[in-house]
């Protein structure tokens, strides 16, 4: 199986989660974890699953602005550091730009802060949305994985997202 996860970072957290996720996948898939910035206008002919994630701005996917923002808020914390790519496109254009697919298998999730589900919204259900907008079929339900205030992954995270791809990848074979 040949399995793509695709992901936006702003600070490098959902970068990790990402990798990590894919760390999960192997021995029972091929992975290739790709930023954003590099899968618009490439072909999903020989892909069978995709992971898509990015973090959590403002209750829901990132927009233009909120990577702006994110930007900012960088260049006034010496602690914080952009990504590569962050000032590229996000996963909304990434999907504005797909055309419809036919049944590939995937899954969603996103970074965000360590609070009620109220007050920070998720990404991941965003993507989800939009995955199965472009037909996409969805085999785990949209996750989220969790920094703490100071931007920094809450401890056991990364483990975690090893476990979820994993099952991912088990429901994918399942399914």
């Amino acid at each position: 199986m040949r399995a793509w996860i695709v992901y936006e970072s702003m600070f490098g957290n959902t970068r990790t989660i990402a990798e990590r996720i894919g760390d999960g996948m192997v021995p029972d898939a091929e992975v290739t974890v790709l930023r954003v910035g590099e899968v618009i206008g490439r072909s999903l002919d020989d892909v069978d699953l995709v992971v898509v994630g990015g973090p959590t701005h403002a209750h829901g996917m990132s927009r233009h602005a909120s990577r702006a923002s994110a930007a900012e808020q960088a260049g006034k914390d010496r602690d914080l550091t952009l990504d590569v790519d962050a000032d590229g496109p996000g996963l909304r254009e990434w999907f504005d730009a797909l055309g419809q697919v036919d049944g590939i298998r995937a899954a969603a999730f996103d970074t965000r802060v360590d609070a009620p589900e109220i007050l920070t919204g998720h990404a991941s259900h965003g993507i989800a949305k939009r995955l199965r907008r472009h037909e996409f079929e969805l085999v785990a339900e949209p996750e989220s994985f969790l920094v703490d205030k100071h931007n920094a992954l809450v401890h056991g995270e990364d483990d975690r997202a090893a476990e979820w791809g994993e099952a991912v990848v088990a429901a994918t074979l399942v399914a």
